[in-house]
């Protein structure tokens, strides 16, 4: 017999592998709620602000969302991105509190409320003032502590437990103080003007509480006979005809508007003379022949009988098709020049009902015509209002449709045209109740945009009486509102830097600011009105007993008060009416920087960023600055960060009719908040974005490659310690050029992080990590580690750099990866008293200036790549298993040919003409698995490793 093959010694005992409990599945939906308990025991935010006290601060005022309803995922990036800049800031080594709000008046609760109440066949009117805004004020106050877990979950951290809400006492007192200050300038007034109002919600709203959605209305063309024409008699018994898509303003018209400059031809069809702008003529009877007009006989031509310029039609008058039924309806409309006219569609005279239209308003009152008020608050016309008192809505489809009352009535007088119910187009909605709005001129009170506003100390100084004094001098209006605002907005860092464009110019044409509501609960306009003048008290002493009943008892005390107390014994209280309006609530959102920047940081102090979706342009950014600059000459904010929308995967507009809807808290629940966190840093966020199970799971692709990072890095310093540490200067190159590598993220990092770049942020983060040390560095030193002997240059530099690295990535993840980065950190250094959160952003290893490093080291990576390329369609036909058993040659060797076969990882390297590879005859390595020429067969050892061994 023959004695067996002696089995070849496994040496795997003898190789340092990497040792860590850390795991390699996240499981984060179960471990962060624990961390997030354990955050709060050790009161990581409360302490931060003691270990940062008297650091330059850096100050995110919160944007206040609505306390209705569970978060979306707009409130989930919105939060998010909040998050990263203030956990950036911090670890950037400033003072970054963060005071999370809410906005708890208006509409969107009082609406709740109604809702409950209407399901239980209840009006608000039956219930007490008081109780009804109990109730309100209890619905936010239950939103507000769901909404808080939810941010909290998402990982935000803030001051959770003395949070801003506009509904506290101190919150509500510092609102009217604010209007106060208004009406004690004089930048406040009572006027009479048309404004959206939601029939529905029976209130005015403001230009943010309105969207447009498409819909179909019905359109008319309506003939007014002209009676008097002292420029063109010849057109005594034409008929004006103008077109309009909202027929049921037809009766309150009280005027007919014409372009002064526009061509007008007055036609002769069917016995009758019809005035068009002439570039309009075939369109008009297009739609007249479509509707078969009773003025058009089949096949009838058309004649010119006169034409003229606008200006011609100076001094006409028309009447009103309904004129038969005497009173309002007999008086004469004039026609009226308007700038405004156009010929882009229509007839090229429009009909004028100042009730109803802004330019109706301002060109009528210019010509002293009054609105009527004929609609009443839920759009009907009043029950003393000609024929049409009770009979429905306004906006109700069937009031105004061509079988309609008004078109069967204008029909019945031979007075319409053409009548089609299918013209499309845009239309404004209330952004909460989803219902049609109107434009109806009420009573309501305004800040004017173009009144001089009150330079004294009181309202402004020091800097901001600078900026205001410049916005005077170097604007032609004088220092209003409007240039204030305008001064502000060029002063301000807008990121990104188009949205400057967008707020400018909606502050350049936007017009007197409405502040006044028709509801219940919010903080009422706490003036007092004289019942015969109709001027508003401006008494300083009565104003700081108003403010301080508010601070008592909240903005209920005006609804309870004596008002005689609160008038003192200067005033009596008969020849006064306290005011019942409610503020607006982008009024409240306003004075938000005064409640929470102001009084939790000193008087004067200015937000360094406001940070909101792009709808805020028109909404809380705007009304910030214009309160601001009302009352202190200049912008409450540094800087204000713009970002999109978040939509579904497809790129379209979440909607539970759609069933597209992505629940920021369902995502949580499956895959965890740092999944969620991560996203939001990868988008480019400037834009809409997208999310959706495609793209969240390439988010959890990059988590997983950056956790893997992390539990490598924590492995492979298994029982590192200080004593191992090595000089940079006593590294190798390829050591120094990845703190080189780390050096240069660490520039990038920063820069993106003061830019509010996050996208770039994450970006340069995961590839580094992926290209940088997983592809390349770890892959090559995983030899080094795992086989050089512990004291080994080598393995001390990698382990050092490595260290290095561990707490530099550890940091800079820290602001996305917020409950990843506290395990890792605590995988290495566990401790209850500790946090990731409490560190600064990393201090890196001084390098010697060898710039030449890293040049050289980029071209050697640019030659691995090529290396790499070219072995893969050996390995491909398994010729070659691993690149260890690949001998390569090269077109030149940049660096000693032994080291760059460690690099590229083959048996052996040598110069030649371009790049070959060869199946090496060197045997394996039975450690560590290396073809190398002192092998003597496979399975033994190589120098190296026998030296290790032994």
């Amino acid at each position: 017999m023959t004695d067996a093959p002696e089995t070849p010694r496994d040496y795997r005992d003898t190789v340092f592998l990497p040792k860590t409990d850390f795991p390699m599945k996240a499981g984060l939906a179960a471990k962060e709620p624990a961390i997030l308990e354990r955050w709060a025991r050790i009161g990581v935010y409360e302490r931060l602000r003691e270990q940062r006290a008297g650091r330059e601060r850096f100050i995110l005022h919160d944007g206040p969302p609505y306390a209705n309803g569970d978060i979306h995922m707009g409130h989930a990036m919105n939060k998010i991105l909040k998050d990263l800049v203030v956990r950036s800031q911090s670890l950037l080594g400033k003072d970054a509190p963060y005071v999370p709000g809410w906005d708890c008046h208006g509409l969107p609760i009082e609406w709740k409320i109604e809702e409950a109440y209407r399901a239980k066949k209840r009006s608000k009117d039956e219930v007490p003032a008081q109780e009804f805004r109990a109730e309100c004020r209890a619905y936010a106050a239950k939103w507000v502590d769901v909404q808080r877990e939810q941010f909290k979950r998402l990982g935000v951290q803030g001051d959770w437990d003395d949070p801003y809400l506009t509904m506290k006492f101190e919150a509500e007192a510092t609102i009217v103080g604010e209007l106060l200050k208004f009406a004690e300038s004089g930048h406040l007034y009572r006027g009479a003007k048309p404004v959206m109002w939601s029939p529905v919600e029976k209130t005015a709203l403001a230009e943010a509480e309105v969207e447009y959605e498409d819909i179909t209305s019905t359109q008319i063309d309506v003939a007014f006979e002209i009676v008097e024409a002292p420029n063109a008699p010849e057109l005594v018994g034409a008929h004006a005809v103008i077109w309009t898509t909202t027929p049921w303003t037809i009766p309150v018209n009280q005027a007919l508007a014409y372009g002064p400059e526009v061509e007008y031809s007055a036609v002769r069809v069917g016995g009758k003379v019809q005035l068009f702008a002439t570039e309009l003529v075939a369109g008009s009877l297009g739609r007249q022949g479509a509707a078969s007009s009773p003025w058009l006989s089949e096949g009838s031509g058309w004649t010119i009988v006169w034409s003229g310029k606008g200006s011609d039609l100076a001094g006409a008058v028309a009447r009103h098709p309904m004129h038969h039924l005497g009173g309002f309806f007999a008086k004469p409309r004039p026609l009226l020049a308007g700038d405004f006219v156009t010929t882009d569609a229509g007839t090229g005279l429009v009909h004028m009902a100042p009730d109803h239209g802004e330019d109706d308003f301002a060109l009528c009152k210019a010509n002293g015509i009054d609105p009527v008020f004929a609609v009443d608050d839920a759009g009907m016309y009043r029950a003393d209002w000609a024929w049409l008192g009770g009979q429905g809505s306004v906006i109700n489809k069937k009031f105004t449709a061509s079988d309609g009352p008004i078109c069967s009535d204008l029909r019945a007088a031979g007075a319409l045209l053409a009548a089609s119910d299918d013209f499309a187009h845009s239309y404004p909605h209330s952004w909460r109740s989803k219902a049609k709005i109107i434009f109806r001129c009420t009573p309501q009170w305004f800040i004017p945009m173009d009144r001089d506003v009150d330079t004294s100390p009181s309202i402004a100084s020091g800097e901001d009486s600078v900026a205001l004094r410049h916005a005077q001098g170097e604007r032609g209006n004088g220092g209003t509102l409007r240039d204030l605002a305008l001064d502000a907005i060029e002063r301000t860092r807008w990121v990104p830097g188009r949205s400057q464009n967008r707020i400018r110019s909606m502050v350049e044409g936007r017009p007197d600011w409405v502040i006044s509501r028709q509801r219940a609960w919010g903080v009422p306009i706490a003036l007092y009105v004289h019942r015969q003048t109709g001027e508003y008290l401006n008494d300083a002493q009565v104003n700081a007993r108003i403010v301080a009943a508010f601070k008592d008892g909240g903005a209920d005390a005006w609804f309870g008060a004596d008002h005689q107390a609160l008038l003192g014994a200067d005033h009596t209280l008969a020849d006064y009416e306290p005011q019942s309006d409610i503020l607006d609530v982008w009024f409240d959102s306003g004075c938000t920087h005064v409640f929470t920047v102001e009084a939790r940081f000193g008087e004067g102090t200015r937000a360094n960023l406001y940070l909101e979706g792009s709808d805020q342009h028109r909404g809380w950014f705007q009304s910030s600055l214009l309160e601001s600059c009302g009352t202190r000459g200049r912008a409450p904010y540094d800087a204000v960060l713009t970002h999109g929308f978040a939509l579904d995967g497809n790129g379209r507009k979440m909607s539970k009719s759609l069933g597209n809807v992505v629940d920021p808290l369902k995502v949580i629940g499956e895959s965890g908040a740092d999944i969620l966190r991560l996203w939001v840093a990868q988008t480019d966020y400037f834009e809409d974005v997208r999310i959706g199970k495609e793209v969240l799971a390439g988010t959890g692709d990059t988590y997983r490659k950056l956790r893997n990072t992390f539990r490598y890095l924590l492995g492979a310093l298994d029982g590192f310690d200080d004593v191992e540490r090595l000089d940079v200067a006593d590294m190798p190159e390829l050591e120094r050029y990845i703190l080189h590598r780390l050096g240069s993220l660490d520039a990038e990092l920063r820069s993106a992080a003061e830019a509010f770049e996050f996208n770039r942020y994450s970006r340069a983060l995961t590839e580094f990590a992926q290209d940088d040390l997983s592809a390349f560095y770890f892959d090559i030193r995983k030899d080094s580690l795992y086989c050089d002997a512990p004291d080994s240059v080598r393995r001390r530099a990698c382990r050092t750099v490595m260290d290095v690295l561990f707490h530099a990535l550890v940091r800079y993840a820290a602001p996305i990866l917020a409950f990843t980065a506290e395990e890792v950190w605590q995988a290495r250094f566990p401790s209850e008293d500790d946090s990731v959160h409490f560190l600064e952003w990393p201090e890196l290893p001084a390098l010697p200036g060898d710039d030449a490093v890293s040049t050289n080291w980029a071209d050697v990576r640019r030659l691995r790549a090529q290396v790499t390329e070219a072995i893969e369609p050996y390995r491909r036909e398994k010729t070659i298993r691993s690149s260890n058993e690949a001998e390569v040659t090269v077109p030149d060797l940049p660096l000693d040919a032994d080291l760059l076969a460690e690099v590229f990882i083959v048996a052996k390297v040598t110069g030649d003409d371009g790049i070959a590879v060869t199946r090496t005859d060197y045997h394996k390595c039975g450690r560590c698995w290396r073809h190398l020429p002192e092998v003597a067969q496979d399975g033994a050892l190589c120098d190296r490793c026998a030296s290790v061994v032994a």
